[in-house]
């Protein structure tokens, strides 16, 4: 007697079951999805955010030689101890200025407030802007030494064939004297490098003037 073969019946199946199968699966993929999304959105938040940090923490520090911004003369004056100052300048790629300073070193007193001057000039035919960057050397200097007026601190624009004196204002402060991992220092080097501004704030070509006027203290 021939025999019909037989169907299991797979509960699973039966169409309403898969449908919940596949609502409960993507289901979880909109919360990986969503998940995935958060983390990549908290990760480029964080790399904008890490650049001003690590700025800030540079200043506040001297980390990595960053020099710090003073807003007047120590309180306790010059000491008697002396130390000389060298001057670098640098120009990157793609700036087509002269930078040079007017002396390449000078030797003061730790705690003297001194103003020197780097010459600038514009070799192009157009209107270009640039912005300093700096440190000093010994890297762990940077916490000692004091600006109080800088054309480090803004972005400089300068017109075709323009020349320009921009004044750094500065002292050691004496507190390094009691570092006494310092003892043996003898020479600081201030450097700069120049880059190019590719979106230059506008503003007046003479600002140079101002800054200048405020640099001979």
């Amino acid at each position: 007697m021939d025999h019909e073969p037989t169907i299991s019946q797979d509960v699973s199946a039966k169409p309403g079951h898969r449908n919940v199968g596949k609502g409960r699966g993507l289901g979880r993929d909109v919360v990986v999805a969503s998940i995935c999304g958060g983390v990549v959105a908290l990760m480029v938040g964080a790399s904008y955010a890490a650049v001003p940090f690590y700025n800030w923490f540079c200043r506040a520090t001297g980390f990595n030689g960053t020099t710090q911004v003073a807003t007047s003369a120590p309180a306790t004056g010059p000491i008697a101890r002396k130390i000389s100052v060298r001057f670098d300048s640098n120009v990157a790629p793609g700036l087509p200025w002269k930078f040079e300073p007017e002396q390449s070193e000078i030797e003061v007193n730790i705690g003297q407030v001194v103003t020197v001057f780097y010459t600038v000039t514009n070799q192009a035919a157009r209107a270009t802007a640039g912005q300093a960057a700096y440190n000093v050397a010994p890297l762990t200097v940077g916490a000692y030494f004091q600006k109080i007026n800088c054309f480090c601190f803004t972005e400089q624009t300068m017109a075709p064939g323009e020349k320009r004196e921009m004044p750094v204002v500065f002292y050691v402060d004496p507190s390094i004297a009691a570092d006494h991992e310092n003892d043996g220092l003898s020479t600081i080097t201030l450097s700069y490098t120049f880059y190019p501004v590719r979106d230059p704030v506008v503003k007046p070509l003479a600002s140079g003037e101002a800054d200048k006027g405020k640099g001979n203290l």
